[in-house]
């Protein structure tokens, strides 16, 4: 038997922030810090701090130059970003296709031990 889709969830990925990270730099080739900052409605510290993990996980590569007079992020998907994202969506595809399998209104009034 197969395992429980939940066990394919990657903890790095699936936190919040982070999978808002690589979802919006899968949808554009390079993103600039500032841009991701303001789209995740996030501070400059708590971005920064999410960025590492998954820069630390090989999954984005941050790289920092200048635009003009002043410094600038941006960040990319690695390859290993892509693939690791492609598997935490089929996991959650996966675990919306049992959900929608069981007719949750069937369940409604039932005891607890009674599934």
């Amino acid at each position: 038997m197969p395992p429980h889709p939940a066990v394919g969830l990657d903890d790095v990925i699936h936190q919040r922030v982070r999978l808002g990270i690589l979802v919006m730099l899968a949808e554009i080739r390079e993103c600039a810090f500032a841009t991701l900052r303001t789209e995740l409605q996030l501070t400059d510290g708590n971005l920064n701090r999410h960025v590492q993990v998954l820069a630390d996980a090989g999954l984005v590569i941050v790289t920092k130059g200048y635009e003009g007079n002043r410094p600038r992020t941006w960040l990319r998907l690695t390859t290993d970003g892509r693939r690791a994202l492609r598997a935490e969506l089929l996991a959650l595809e996966q675990l919306t296709a049992r959900l929608k399998a069981a007719d949750l209104d069937d369940l409604e009034g039932e005891q607890p031990g009674q599934l």
